[in-house]
């Protein structure tokens, strides 16, 4: 859960980074990013002795498939966003951000066969108001939001899926994007010589340092992405377009209309329910006092009643009233089945004893 916040919250603080790039094409900007961050990437393996890992990796060939579709969705991802950002529909990109967790929920659901929790269904349902209220402020069907939505939460699916961790899997991704970016600067480098040309020192080291806000993203996302459920961190990405409006808001004192802000009340309420959620989910998994699970059957002497309301610790037993009384301190835990039985009695039932 740590690295996917970490992940968007970088994420959403990023375009504080880029504002100090604002002299550098858009395109040249997006193909620094993949050369110096597959650099970034080989450098952590090496040393992190993951070079074994990555030979390993690259002799999967079913590995390498999902890793060259995962880097294919990824390119289209930057490339879409630089396009909006150079052609003036900044407007259709942020809303892509706002809509790209709902597909990676309905990934999860329709592709995954992930449930939702009901009070997750409530969160949803309350952030989907507010991204309706976003589309409906844009006043057409904004395609360059579904297509930035619709290839991440795709990523995500497919990183979810690929049998490779955080570092070797982004590792492979930027190597097989990494050709066609090197031609290309190779390219604007014989024709007008580039930023890297022309650029002052500090240009060149925040170019170079593209490589470093590009991998440690990436990497802490790819990790929350293998070890949450897709769902969860569909949701999550809430915070990164949430982090840069407050930038926008604070920072750079971009205008907030009514309208804008009303449509972004109910996506923060959605992530209150959501992390409200998670909260009791993990009190239910770390055994908080007084929580206990329902077993898969109630036993013919006791009927339990459980409310489901977050899968939350919250049940009700009933007994009839021709059972013996039994107080609730009677039913203990198998430590190695898990599952819920009386304590046994000093005496067998044959024992005669007085």
């Amino acid at each position: 859960m740590l690295s996917g916040v970490l992940a968007y919250a970088l994420w959403g603080i990023l375009p504080a980074y880029w504002k100090q790039l604002s002299s550098v094409d858009a395109v040249e900007l997006v193909v620094h990013r993949v050369v110096w961050g597959f650099g970034v990437f080989l450098l952590i393996v090496f040393a992190t002795d993951e070079v074994a890992a990555l030979r390993v990796a690259l002799r999967d060939v079913r590995l390498l498939a999902l890793l060259a579709l995962s880097s294919l969705l990824l390119a289209i991802n930057w490339g879409m966003f630089v396009w909006a950002s150079i052609n003036g529909h900044l407007l259709d990109a942020s809303l892509g951000y706002f809509i790209n967790p709902l597909f990676s929920v309905a990934l999860g659901t329709l592709v995954l066969r992930e449930r939702l929790r009901p009070l997750q269904k409530v969160a949803i349902g309350v952030a989907t108001v507010g991204v309706a209220l976003l589309a409906w402020r844009a006043g057409h069907v904004p395609w360059i939001a579904l297509m930035l939505a619709g290839t991440f939460a795709s990523y995500g699916l497919v990183r979810k899926t690929a049998n490779a961790n955080a570092l070797v899997g982004s590792t492979i991704e930027t190597a097989i994007m990494a050709p066609v970016a090197i031609i290309y600067l190779c390219v604007i480098a014989e024709r007008s010589g580039g930023a890297i040309t022309h650029g002052g020192p500090s240009t060149i080291v925040l170019l170079v340092g593209t490589g470093i806000v590009t991998a440690v993203p990436l990497l802490l996302f790819t990790k929350a992405a293998r070890s949450l459920p897709l769902s969860t961190v569909g949701f999550l990405q809430f915070l990164a377009p949430t982090c840069q409006f407050l930038l926008a808001v604070i920072v750079y004192n971009e205008p907030i209309d009514r309208l804008r802000f009303a449509s972004f009340a109910p996506i923060w309420m959605g992530l209150i329910l959501f992390s409200i959620d998670l909260w009791l989910a993990a009190r239910v998994r770390v055994g908080v006092p007084g929580t206990a699970e329902v077993p898969a059957r109630a036993s013919s002497r006791r009927k339990l009643w459980y409310v489901s309301f977050t899968k939350a610790p919250v049940f009700l037993a009933w007994q009839r009233k021709s059972d013996v009384t039994q107080t609730s301190s009677d039913v203990t835990r198998a430590p190695a089945s898990g599952e819920l039985k009386p304590p046994s009695d000093t005496r067998s039932r044959g024992d005669t004893t007085n």
